[in-house]
């Protein structure tokens, strides 16, 4: 009995010593997908394009139905997510932005992106594809040899990418299905193709491939990762494995709600759909004084649903495989649209204007900490929010300043947020998207340089109302105010 009590003692003793030592608490992984050119142009925004797998992961987690891109361009846009800052010179409205503000210089104070800030906090970060503006994460130019220079040159510990027969990452970014692309081929190219090719065919989905493994990979390491995986698609050329294409009845598929140019503005507020342009063998050319036909507007449009379904069917995998290593469950999943794109509305096919069709992208979050399955949130969140964002999931503190605010709470809260605003940088004009209303300032020489679109009215930003509404730009106007950064003032 005595002999009993001693090993009870011993056990009380020293229990602490003989239990299994508590897991260690890691900071979440991160999965931000970038897709170019994504427009809101999903199954759960109700379009008709077939997205199963990003739908599913809408509806399991958070989907934003007002997120605006800070710049309706490629590497600006970036530049703003990185940075977590507005455009306030006019290299910030440039595909150079990154090159040129970031690019070659030395590591300081302040990270050079949020991918950087995470690194500093221990995760190990890896690059696949297009994240900055440069299509592998090189800075060289379409045409000229790959460089060794990074664009990012501290935000990764890995920068991957597989050119495929394509050789190079700008050429990958522009591919035909036989190995050629649009600089090989001097731009003598279509705007879209239907390859009859697999998945692999196409540079995405050797994207993909690279992701799985090093997924495989990052499940045995003991810090939290960050994985960045950017696809090209839908961007143009719009070329997809025929079998998206085949999805599609292209009888089904509707034409531009308003293809028309809005009344009230001057043309200089839109443009001639000059990159879609440069595809040369387009069987039609766009612009303000071309109406395609709705025979070729549809199958363009086609080209561009079968492009995400494509993107779709590689996300899928992506979160196949998180599931198959049990990195789902501490993982958050996020799937950003670089920005939006005008498929014939407002006569304009391309981005790069101030109206809702090239500001307005896609934006799903998934996080494994938060109870917001099937979460539509309709509060107006910013490109530039997705910084502040991801440190507060991470339980991360920012010490610097960035221009965008957290928008963690709107995910999870059951309370109706109170509405924000965006604002949006271009053709040397300021806009602001309140809930209700859009607001352009433009300042150039050409009138009118005040746009005004109610949204509650007229969401396809059909006409200007501006001119009857001088009590509604006065009060907006001040809010406009305090997005202007004094981008203009050079």
């Amino acid at each position: 009995m005595l002999r009993f009590f001693l090993i009870l003692i011993i056990t009380f003793l020293f229990s602490g010593t003989f239990k299994n030592p508590p897991l260690k608490k890691t900071k979440p992984n991160i999965l931000f997908i970038a897709v170019d050119d994504l427009r809101t142009e999903l199954g759960v925004y109700n379009s008709i394009a077939k997205s199963p797998h990003m739908d599913s992961l809408a509806r399991t987690g958070s989907y934003f139905t007002h997120h605006y891109v800070q710049v309706p361009t490629c590497g600006a846009s970036r530049h703003a997510l990185l940075t977590g800052m507005r455009p306030s010179k006019p290299i910030h409205l440039s595909n150079r932005a990154i090159e040129k503000e970031i690019s070659g210089k030395p590591e300081q104070a302040t990270p050079e992106t949020f991918i950087h800030k995470l690194k500093r906090e221990g995760y190990h970060t890896v690059g696949i594809g297009k994240i900055s503006h440069s299509a592998d994460g090189l800075v060289y130019g379409y045409e000229e040899p790959v460089s060794n220079k990074r664009e990012l040159p501290h935000s990764w510990n890995e920068l991957l990418f597989d050119p495929g027969p394509w050789e190079t990452g700008w050429n990958a970014f522009f591919a035909y299905a036989n190995g050629e692309n649009r600089q090989s081929l001097k731009k003598q190219v279509k705007p879209y193709e239907k390859g009859d090719v697999g998945d692999d065919g196409y540079p995405d989905g050797l994207t993909t491939k690279l992701a799985l493994a090093k997924l495989q990979e990052l499940k045995n390491k003991e810090e939290p990762f960050f994985m960045g995986v950017g696809y090209f698609k839908p961007h143009l050329p719009f070329n997809a494995p025929k079998k998206y294409w085949d999805l599609y009845d292209r009888d089904s598929i509707p034409l531009a709600a308003y293809p028309k140019i809005p009344e009230g503005i001057h043309s200089k507020s839109l443009h001639e759909s000059g990159e879609f342009n440069q595809y040369a063998l387009g069987e039609e050319k766009a612009g303000l004084s071309k109406v395609v036909s709705d025979a070729y507007a549809k199958k363009l449009r086609h080209a561009y649903v079968a492009s995400i379904s494509y993107i779709d069917a590689q996300i899928g995998r992506l979160w196949k495989e998180l599931k198959v290593l049990g990195l789902d469950k501490n993982t958050i999943i996020v799937i950003w649209g670089d920005h939006g794109w005008h498929l014939g509305d407002q006569r304009v096919w391309g981005k790069h204007t101030l109206f809702e069709n090239a500001l307005k992208s896609t934006l799903i979050i998934k996080s494994p900490y938060l109870e917001h399955e099937n979460k539509k949130v309709d509060h107006i969140v910013e490109t530039v929010d997705i910084y502040p964002t991801l440190l507060e999931l991470c339980d991360l503190k920012i010490n610097h300043y960035v221009d965008g605010e957290s928008f963690a709470h709107t995910m999870e809260s059951t309370q109706k947020q109170s509405n924000g605003v965006a604002y949006g940088y271009f053709k040397n004009g300021i806009t602001l998207r309140t809930d209700s209303h859009r607001l352009t300032q433009y300042y150039r020489e050409e009138k009118p340089t005040i746009e005004l679109y109610d949204h509650t009215l007229d969401p396809e930003e059909s006409k200007n109302i501006a001119k009857d509404n001088p009590e509604v730009i006065q009060a907006l106007m001040p809010i406009l105010e305090q997005g202007n950064t004094g981008l203009y003032n050079f």
